[in-house]
C-alpha cells in the first residue's frame, strides 16, 4: 500500500519550496493549510513539528521538516523522478544545498532583516563570513554552471532556485546577471508554475 503523503504549509511561507518539490516528484499528496499564530501552534501540529513552523511533510509514519531536507528526502525516496544526484554530482549537490540553507540564509537574515553584519575582524567567527562573500561565492558558481550540479536540474535547484528567486524578488539578494538568469531558468518549469498557481490561488482565497 502506498504511504500517505501530507504537506503542511502556508501559501505565504517557505512551504512553497516543499510544494514545488512535490510537484516535481509528481506523486499524489494532500495539503494541510496552517495559519500563523493559530493552527501552526496547535498541539496537533506541534506534535509533528515542535518548532511550530512550516513546511513539514508526513510520509506514512515519517516526518521531515526544513525545506532543504524535504527536497533531499523526496528526491531519494522517489528516485524515478530523476532529481537525486548522480555519483559525480553529489559534491556540488550537497555543497550548494547546504551552503544556501546555512551560510547564505544566515547572511541575508542578519544583514537584510536585522541590519547587522560582523565587523571585519570578527567575520572569521561567523559561518558565512560576510554577505558580500556569500553572494560572490554563489555568483561565481553560476557564472560557469547552468544549475547546481552543472548542466542538469536536480532537487538542489528547487531549494537553491527558490531562495535565489525570492532574494531577487524581495531585494535581499543582489540582482547580478548570472543570478537573474539562473532564477529564470529554474522558474521556467511546469512544476514550478503549477505549484505557484496553487499557492497564489490560496492567497487570493484569504484576501
Amino acid at each position: 500500500m502506498t504511504k500517505e503523503l501530507v504537506l503542511y504549509t502556508n501559501p505565504q511561507s517557505r512551504g512553497r519550496i516543499a510544494r514545488w518539490m512535490l510537484e516535481e516528484v509528481g506523486v499524489p499528496y494532500s495539503t494541510e493549510i496552517l495559519e500563523y499564530g493559530g493552527s501552526m501552534k496547535s498541539p496537533e501540529y506541534l506534535a509533528i513539528n515542535p518548532m511550530g513552523k512550516v513546511p513539514a511533510i508526513r510520509h506514512g509514519d515519517q516526518v521531515v521538516t526544513e525545506g532543504a531536507a524535504i527536497c533531499a528526502y523526496l528526491a531519494e525516496t522517489f528516485p524515478e523522478a530523476g532529481l537525486a544526484p548522480r555519483p559525480e554530482e553529489r559534491a556540488s549537490y550537497y555543497r550548494w544545498l547546504f551552503f544556501v540553507a546555512g551560510p547564505m540564509e544566515a547572511a541575508i537574515t542578519d544583514l537584510k532583516v536585522f541590519g547587522v553584519e560582523p565587523e571585519p575582524e570578527k567575520q572569521m567567527m561567523a559561518g558565512y563570513g560576510s554577505y558580500a562573500a556569500v553572494v560572490d561565492n554563489l555568483s561565481h558558481w553560476f557564472n560557469t554552471n547552468a544549475y547546481v550540479t552543472g548542466e542538469r536540474f536536480t532537487a538542489a535547484d528547487v531549494y537553491v532556485g527558490a531562495q535565489v528567486n525570492w532574494g531577487i524578488s524581495f531585494g535581499t539578494l543582489e540582482k547580478r546577471p548570472e543570478l537573474i538568469d539562473y532564477a529564470a531558468r529554474v522558474a521556467d518549469r511546469d512544476a514550478f508554475r503549477r505549484a505557484t498557481e496553487m499557492d497564489e490561488a490560496l492567497v487570493k482565497e484569504k484576501a
